[in-house]
């Protein structure tokens, strides 16, 4: 696909929407300082991911119909979650297996929804946004993007790009955190050592701040963090790339 668009359809999360607003903001601001149109549908929903990984199969699709129907006129759609995407680009044609129109239809949504550092470094060249955070960071690979996605350099060059910002890498950095969505219900005491596998391995690096690139990980792990008592802070990568040099 062409690095140049006319617009870019924003497609916003369930926690983004309804708790982190400021990640979408964020994100908005990074698009638009690159000089990119942004349309945000009003009318978008949930992408069926909760009711599809719960095996509501029939609940997911009408899900799906509807995304399907609002974004297939956009030019490219980007989100600021692996997870969504990847529910969008693998999970889409799969849930229409035996209805030939609405898979195609489906694959071409796919074809064009991108996740957020994805599209920045892979499809627009983008590599260095001009940020500058001075702290101590370190990275969480969650596991939709990492593994379904393949996006794994991607979030590291853009962190690597920004001015004052000393990268570390954890141990097992590409973990699960524990939340899985739904898991982190069903199984809370899985879910739980998990997750504090990877806090202990979050505080081995002696880091300021974590970074990752889908809040529902940032989420549980942030959760852990405050439960402990540590000082360090959660954030997603939209929110430093949006940081710019004074």
């Amino acid at each position: 696909m062409s690095g140049s668009y006319s617009k870019i359809s924003f497609f916003v999360p369930c926690l983004v929407d309804t708790m982190y607003p400021e990640v979408g903001r964020a994100v908005l601001a990074v698009l638009e300082d690159l000089g990119l149109a942004v349309d945000c549908p009003p009318e978008q929903t949930c992408c069926g991911q909760m009711a599809f990984n719960s095996g509501y199969r029939s609940r997911a699709r009408r899900l799906a119909e509807r995304f399907i129907t609002l974004f297939e006129s956009a030019e490219v759609i980007v989100c600021p979650s692996g997870s969504c995407v990847a529910m969008v680009r693998h999970q889409y044609p799969r849930l229409f297996t035996e209805d030939p129109e609405w898979r195609n239809r489906a694959q071409k949504v796919a074809d064009k929804t991108f996740e957020f550092t994805q599209f920045l470094v892979d499809i627009l060249g983008v590599t260095d946004l001009g940020a500058r955070v001075a702290c101590k960071a370190t990275y969480h690979d969650s596991c939709h993007l990492n593994r379904h996605l393949g996006i794994h350099d991607q979030p590291r060059i853009l962190l690597q790009a920004v001015k004052d910002l000393r990268l570390v890498e954890m141990e097992d950095s590409e973990r699960c955190c524990g939340f899985g969505g739904t898991f982190s219900l069903k199984y809370p005491e899985i879910s739980l050592a998990i997750v504090q596998d990877k806090v202990d391995n979050i505080l081995s690096t002696e880091a300021d701040l974590v970074v990752g690139c889908d809040m529902g990980c940032l989420m549980n792990i942030q959760g852990r963090l405050n439960r402990q008592g540590s000082a360090v802070q959660v954030k997603h990568i939209a929110q430093l790339l949006c940081q710019k040099q004074s």
